[in-house]
């Protein structure tokens, strides 16, 4: 018994359990069901209850003693009698059936409709009688107060043949349909509805023999691109009727009324194929190809809903139960329970009972006794030589394997796989309990140190996003392993970091060079904190910068990338003596030089290039507050900005001289302001000087 809860809803398969290979003959099938330890608590609701290939059509008696099932190969009808929980006969056709129906209350009277035009009508005894009709049928129903059988199909007609005379009527003929698709009796005041191909219900009245009104189904589902066929109705008492359509939505309707009740989607795009309702529960039951879905008539709310493993043909659920039973693209009929909807029929109360005392349990898709392995396994086992014999099984592209085999096979093979096993383990538990002789506190862990120095760095980042990413990462007890255990150390001669290491080297160097600025060596105390022409021109947040390394990555990849200094030492270089500064040197009579940073950018024309590729929301903000004009009119809140911006000319050239210009007078103008304030530097030349000798 399989158990599956949606929505709080419990599902109970009755026919789920151990899955077995299906080229196994039926007596090997049996016996290996016997050896299952949960055999046990398997429950086979109705013996045999199965076909030989497909089940297509199911129905339950009106009194509910009978379970009728047809499918194929060969097109049969299996009778279930539900008081011995076993088949009580089987017949055959000579061609498939499409729909029956029950004409009494048991089984001694049904009709078939057969997809080659025949309707045989069988008795008790067997078959009784074989028609046939002029058209193919889709569907037929039974209409008790006059005895007539109905049948629709591929032509605009409803055909009548009257059981008590044994003739054809005249049949009812649609003015607007092509085609029918199914048809639906009210037992209460007898309204023949039925539904055609282009998307409408026409009813007929037995009494007139005329048709009395049409609902436009199609019209009210306006997203669907094709027209929806009605291929499924249904009647609630005497007022609402469902209609289920071929695009996956079913309808409820009052047939006082043109526009429907309430609209439900299935969302699968399939054609629904039946419809039924459970008015204790207020509850309606739509099928279709991949599930069955029980929702709520007033709120439309799904409660809940059963999957298909292979396409759903039919469905019948006795009335006023939580009993299903599924007729399927596949050998076995599945019986369904759900206690919610319903109590179990009297002739099986005893599942009640049973299900307040079963645990959840769910059931193995693998099989259990086999194993399935490749081409290569085979080898390494040293098994190779079995194939294209009895104790392997071909599939796709390995083998299935007894496991009991299997498992003598990986002994032999790996004899000393428990020894290695065990001294790791030793090792381990040795290495845990031996304290180290340096004990050396550091903030990295012992593995993937420089994922997590990484991840250390962009936790104080200005990026709220990156930085949130890396405190989950390092604070999640749930990746505690990637940084304690050596099986998660990252392999940089793997194939997969050998793929990804182009990327890493690309996000290594455009980090490299974000963190490249003009430092120079501190001389005086005094002197830290100042700020330099280049942190006038060139401050950038981090985000920024980020933006900008991304639009100029085709620009840095063709340049040459210097090597990263090691952390701790500088690599300097003399920097060349400025006109102004020279002169001030030969007053003191003597060389002096600056110490630099590596890779210093003196260029502060720099921002005016980059300024260029950037978005016109941050242009207007690098530009000056005087070329910004903010106006509002009658105090709506309507707002005006005008602004210049140095515009491209189609030479480009223009437009760069212009803002080159530009930069130049205003680095002039700072340079001006700056020799006003600044002290003279002639002390700190002194004690470099000094320092030197």
């Amino acid at each position: 018994m399989l158990v599956t809860d949606i929505n709080n809803v419990k599902i109970y398969n009755l026919s789920g359990g151990k899955s077995v290979p299906q080229w196994l003959t039926d007596r090997k099938q049996k016996k290996a069901a016997k050896k299952n330890p949960d055999a046990d608590r398997h429950i086979e609701l109705i013996q045999d209850f199965d076909m030989p290939g497909v089940a297509s059509c199911i129905a339950i008696s009106p009194d509910g003693q009978y379970i009728l099932a047809t499918g194929t190969y060969k097109p049969r009808v299996k009778c279930f009698e539900v008081c011995n929980l076993s088949l009580k006969f089987e017949r055959c056709f000579d061609s498939e059936v499409e729909k029956f129906a029950i004409l009494s209350d048991d089984y001694s009277k049904i009709a078939f409709l057969h997809a080659d035009r025949y309707v045989e009508i069988h008795a008790a005894a067997g078959r009784h009688y074989r028609l046939r009709i002029p058209k193919f049928g889709r569907d037929l129903v039974y209409h008790k107060p006059t005895c007539d059988l109905l049948f629709v199909g591929t032509s605009p007609e409803i055909y009548r043949l009257n059981m008590e005379r044994g003739q054809f009527l005249l049949p009812y003929a649609s003015e607007t349909a092509s085609a029918i698709d199914s048809i639906t009796i009210n037992a209460e005041h007898q309204l023949v509805c039925v539904g055609t191909q282009e998307g409408t219900i026409e009813a007929w009245d037995y009494r007139d023999k005329k048709c009395c009104g049409t609902l436009d189904v199609a019209a009210n589902l306006q997203n669907t691109k094709d027209v929806a066929a009605v291929t499924a109705l249904q009647f609630k008492g005497g007022l609402t009727l469902a209609a289920g359509t071929s695009t996956g939505h079913v309808l409820l309707f009052d047939i006082r009324a043109r526009n429907p009740i309430a609209v439900k989607d299935h969302l699968n795009q399939l054609p629904i194929k039946k419809i039924r309702f459970q008015p204790d529960q207020n509850s309606v039951y739509s099928l279709d190809a991949a599930m069955l879905k029980i929702w709520d008539e007033t709120s439309l709310k799904q409660k809940a809903c059963i999957e298909s493993r292979s396409n759903f043909n039919d469905f019948a659920h006795f009335p006023g139960s939580g009993l299903f039973m599924f007729a399927q693209e596949d050998t076995k009929m599945l019986p369904y329970y759900i206690p919610s909807e319903g109590p179990a029929p009297k002739w099986c109360s005893f599942l009640d009972n049973l299900v307040e005392e079963i645990a959840s349990e769910s059931v193995q898709n693998v099989y259990d006794d086999y194993k399935f392995i490749t081409k290569q396994e085979l080898a390494e086992l040293k098994l190779d030589h079995l194939e294209g014999t009895q104790m392997l099984r071909a599939y796709m592209h390995g083998f299935f394997i007894n496991i009991r085999l299997y498992n003598k096979a990986k002994a032999v093979s790996d004899t000393f796989a428990f020894d290695g096993f065990r001294k790791e383990k030793i090792r381990k538990q040795i290495e845990a309990s031996r304290p180290a002789r340096l004990q050396l506190k550091s903030a990295l862990p012992k593995v993937n140190r420089e994922l997590a120095k990484h991840l250390m760095q962009e936790e104080h980042m200005s990026n709220a996003k990156r930085s949130a990413i890396a405190k989950g990462l390092l604070g999640d007890d749930r990746f505690k392993q990637m940084f304690d255990n050596p099986d998660f150390e990252i392999d940089k001669e793997a194939d997969d970091y050998r793929l990804l290491s182009a990327v890493l080297k690309r996000a290594d160097r455009d980090k490299a060079r974000r963190k490249e600025n003009v430092v120079v060596t501190g001389l005086d105390e005094e002197d830290e904190g100042k700020s330099t022409d280049d942190d006038l021109y060139s401050e950038k947040s981090e985000s920024e910068k980020e933006e900008e390394s991304d639009e100029e990555k085709e620009e840095e990849d063709e340049e040459e990338v210097p090597a990263r200094p090691k952390p701790g030492h500088k690599k300097v270089r003399k920097l060349p003596v400025v006109s102004g500064e020279a002169d001030e040197a030969e007053d003191g009579g003597k060389e002096f030089s600056l110490n630099v940073e590596e890779g210093a950018n003196f260029d502060i024309i720099q921002p005016a290039k980059k300024i260029q590729s950037v978005s016109l929301g941050k242009r207007v903000n690098k530009l000056e507050h005087a070329t910004t004009n903010v106006l509002f009119q009658n105090g709506v809140g309507r707002r005006e900005i005008t602004f210049t911006t140095t515009g491209r000319s189609q030479s480009g050239k223009s437009g760069q001289d212009r803002e080159r210009a530009r930069y130049q007078s205003e680095l002039k103008k700072h340079k001006e302001e700056r020799r006003q304030v600044i002290r003279s530097a002639k002390g700190v030349i002194k004690k470099t000087i000094m320092k030197k000798h």
